[in-house]
């Protein structure tokens, strides 16, 4: 099958994001760096230390690019010595010249030993899938993939796999992703100041009405309900559709118990099942059972609807005040980088799906 029908290669795509902003956030205080900098060695000497958490988190890393760039060289007719020489070098190229740009942010460090991980780890991604497609787990995947899933429909995939990492950073409500709009603006604002539009935009004050148990029932279930219909949308109509809501309830349920538990503590790991919450997640079943047979186009168009009536109702609820003061703990971890990166999924999920799935809608059903 072509290269570019490969779900690997959008995934690879959301991969290299991730990387680049864990590896220059948080991007401010850019400066020169010292002349006496030393590029092929990366101006560094050995670090003073390192943690067994930089080990395993500088190799595991590049991992899963190493392990998505030899994929979809493999679904592409490619050797196998292609496939893990072309993961290798993207994987320690992209690493080095990141370790580079770090020169120029003072609150960072750039090492050769973790570029070294890096590499490693892209190598062993690509060893990974080099074994997979050698005991034909490659083929199942393919096979599972055409038994499920419409072709060319790698984006939406992707997406439909970053949902449950969006959760992680904690949202107003259970499942409701997208509070952006205030900080949108507030950043639109900083960007004006001092041009001729200066002024033009007024801070706007920030939702501080908790939301009616109805209409936050509402928006739970319209946020669970979004990825069922991404899914609905990639995926041909009939019974099997109806394990979909399941897997969604599963990976939503886990990845927003563990975000409660990082935030606020293992023994509040469960405080966000509301009472809202269970009805919420009974509309949202009864509903999908409904639309299971509806075709991909229609269940796109359905989608856009809900996704916006969800965006609309989250960006009118309040932020969680517990977690403002959790906030200030949690910062201070080592842990900052990766809750930057779910912060901003969960800021952008529903409107990236917004828009791709805009675009399946104006196309005609395989």
């Amino acid at each position: 099958m072509a290269a570019y029908r490969s779900s690997a290669w959008p995934l690879a795509a959301a991969c290299v994001c991730l990387i680049v902003y864990a590896s220059l956030h948080p991007f401010t205080g850019w400066e020169p760096p010292r002349p006496e900098v030393d590029w092929w060695r990366l101006a560094v000497p050995q670090p003073n230390y390192v943690t067994r958490f930089d080990l395993v988190v500088n190799l595991l890393a590049y991992l899963p690019l190493g392990l998505l760039i030899a994929g979809g060289l493999l679904r592409a007719q490619r050797t196998y010595a292609a496939a893990f020489a072309t993961a290798l070098l993207a994987g320690s190229a992209l690493s080095y010249g990141l370790e580079t740009l770090q020169h120029w942010l003072p609150l960072r460090v750039p090492s050769l030993v973790d570029w070294a991980l890096n590499s490693a780890g892209a190598a062993l991604g690509a060893l990974a899938m080099l074994l997979l497609h050698a005991v034909g787990a490659l083929d199942g995947w393919q096979r599972w993939r055409e038994r499920w899933l419409l072709r060319g429909r790698g984006v939406g995939l992707t997406l439909l796999l970053l949902w449950p990492f969006g959760l992680l950073f904690p949202p107003p409500l259970p499942f409701g992703l997208g509070q952006v709009l205030l900080r949108a603006r507030e950043l639109l604002i900083e960007v004006l100041e001092g041009t001729a539009w200066d002024g033009w935009l007024r801070p706007g004050p920030a939702p501080s009405t908790p939301l009616a148990p109805g209409v936050e029932l509402l928006a739970i279930a319209a946020g669970l309900l979004a990825p069922c219909l991404l899914a609905y949308a990639l995926t041909r109509p009939g019974l099997r559709r109806l394990a979909l809501p399941a897997g969604a309830l599963a990976l939503g349920g886990a990845a927003t118990t563990l975000s409660t538990a990082l935030n606020f503590g293992p023994e509040h790991a469960l405080t966000w099942l509301t009472p809202p919450v269970l009805p919420a997640v009974g509309v949202a079943f009864g509903i999908a059972v409904l639309l299971a047979w509806v075709r991909p186009r229609s269940a796109a168009a359905v989608a856009l609807l809900v996704i916006s009536f969800g965006v609309a109702l989250v960006n009118a609820a309040p932020a969680d005040a517990y977690y403002a003061a959790s906030l200030k703990a949690w910062e201070q971890g080592r842990f900052i980088r990766f809750h930057g990166l779910t912060q901003w999924i969960g800021w952008l999920w529903p409107w990236a799906t917004l828009a791709y799935l805009l675009g399946r809608v104006v196309q005609r059903d395989d």
